[in-house]
């Protein structure tokens, strides 16, 4: 798990005078870490473009341009003059070692690196901003954007052109703004470079981080003296649609959960090992619904969710008010997609936008939901999956397309819950599920394009 930062002007600063690292040590290392990467992809004499705006990405570049030369074939080009005094330094520096800028770009070359904005970057790009991107995402190249793709602004905000990376080296700590949806198609690879101190010593404390493999906890049994009942009892309440519960039903089952009982009003067809009842069974410990619920009594509904037991809210529900009775329960996890946030903050009053206004400022709406109502757990699916409660949040980046398909979300609604019912704190069981899911689709041998909600559930034996 590591350290996520709105900001990192404030830990450079730290650097200069808690540990007296000047700006142009903390460059050197910068480029240096930059250097490192390159010497570990790429033969000597490659062909590297490096392309330098007038601001202090741009002067990293042209650091990195003067500590690849000699052993690299280098080219520089200065799409603005460098503004800053380090800058105009730097650039000294590289034409002292016989750094010629070039005039011209070519077609092609073995690697590009982005250094025109950075994390910098405020407010709408110029034609010609556009246009010099647009001709370096068409350069066939392996594409490095130094801290932040060019595009993308401080606050997440994307312009209409992004430079497309295979990797970004971002600069000290990691940026909040390379976890947006919208920017996941143009980051590639992520990589932190220590600025002349260790991260610990870099970094200060943080409410955001990054989710990883190595978090990973399943629920292992390691006890000798037990019974299906020491694993739980997950209820999850079937609606009209009752594949999207039976689907949940399944996932809960194959995670562990000792008991799983889908609860409804008629008999339906299920899996044999899954249980049946017309009522919420006395030794429940974790219940799932919304999946597929569909039109269903609303006292009813408004009673079960009343139910003091920890519980998955998914999928109708964040269409109905009854989401009031839950949106301050402790060991309550909700579940929804950007349309469904979107309808949940409508009908809490807290605000009325549209999924492409969510998605923009994802992070700032989470957490304006959160700092009020602090007590349940918020799962916002999306490409990068953001688990939040209180001032806490997590992001899982860990998904890709695997995942977009029909009954994937009931899936995750069942492993949470299945989590929650085994005994988990729902921000745990939360998070855990969400890294279940998606390295569950990671596992499979099968393309992208033909996983189902059977493959994920049937993956979670290979972790």
């Amino acid at each position: 798990m590591q350290k996520i930062f709105d900001e990192v002007n404030s830990l450079d600063n730290k650097c200069y005078e808690r540990y007296y690292l000047n700006e142009d040590i903390l460059m050197e290392h910068a480029s240096d870490g930059i250097k490192q990467y390159i010497n570990k992809k790429f033969h000597k004499n490659s062909t590297i473009l490096i392309v330098c705006g007038s601001g202090n990405n741009g002067a990293d570049g042209i650091t990195l341009a003067r500590l690849l030369y000699g052993e690299y074939d280098v080219s520089l080009y200065l799409y603005k003059e460098p503004k800053t005094a380090i800058g105009k330094l730097q650039l000294k520096r590289a034409q002292a070692v016989g750094i010629k800028s070039i005039k011209k770009l070519a077609t092609s070359y073995d690697v590009v690196v982005d250094c025109v904005f950075g994390s910098g970057l405020s407010g709408d790009l110029d034609d010609k901003s556009l246009s010099i991107i647009k001709k370096l995402n068409d350069m066939k190249a392996h594409k490095i954007a130094c801290d932040i793709p060019s595009g993308i602004q401080k606050n997440g905000v994307v312009s209409k052109e992004i430079f497309k990376a295979d990797s970004t080296l971002t600069m000290g700590a990691l940026k909040m703004a390379l976890f947006l949806d919208n920017v996941k198609e143009y980051v590639g690879k992520i990589k932190v470079i220590d600025l002349g101190v260790s991260s610990k010593l870099y970094e200060d404390k943080s409410n955001s981080y990054l989710l990883e493999k190595s978090d990973l906890k399943l629920p292992l049994r390691d006890k000798l003296n037990t019974n299906k009942g020491t694993f739980g009892h997950l209820a999850v309440i079937a609606g009209q649609k009752e594949g999207a519960a039976n689907l949940s039903a399944m996932a809960g089952f194959a995670l562990g959960s000792g008991l799983v009982s889908l609860v409804a009003h008629e008999k339906i067809i299920c899996k044999p090992y899954i249980m049946q009842s017309h009522f919420i069974p006395k030794n429940t410990t974790a219940l799932a619904l919304g999946m597929g619920l569909g039109k269903y009594d609303k006292s009813e509904i408004k009673t079960i969710l009343k139910e003091k037991i920890p519980k998955v809210v998914d999928a109708d529900l964040f269409y109905s008010d009854d989401i009031k009775v839950v949106i301050d329960q402790k060991n309550c996890v909700l579940t929804p997609h950007p349309k469904e946030f979107c309808s949940l903050l409508k009908i809490l009053e807290l605000t009325d936008i549209a999924v492409e206004e969510l998605q923009k400022h994802r992070m700032q709406y989470v957490k304006e939901f959160c700092k009020k109502y602090s007590n349940v757990v918020l799962v916002l699916k999306g490409a990068n999956t953001i688990i939040a409660q209180g001032k806490k949040l997590y992001i899982n980046p860990l998904g890709d397309s695997r995942l977009s398909f029909g009954g994937s979300g009931d899936v995750l609604a069942g492993f949470i819950a299945s989590l929650l019912a085994q005994g988990y704190e729902a921000i745990e069981a939360a998070k855990q599920g969400s890294i279940i899911h998606t390295l569950s689709a990671k596992k499979s041998k099968k393309n992208k394009y033909a996983l189902s909600p059977f493959d994920l559930i049937k993956g979670v034996s290979r972790l």
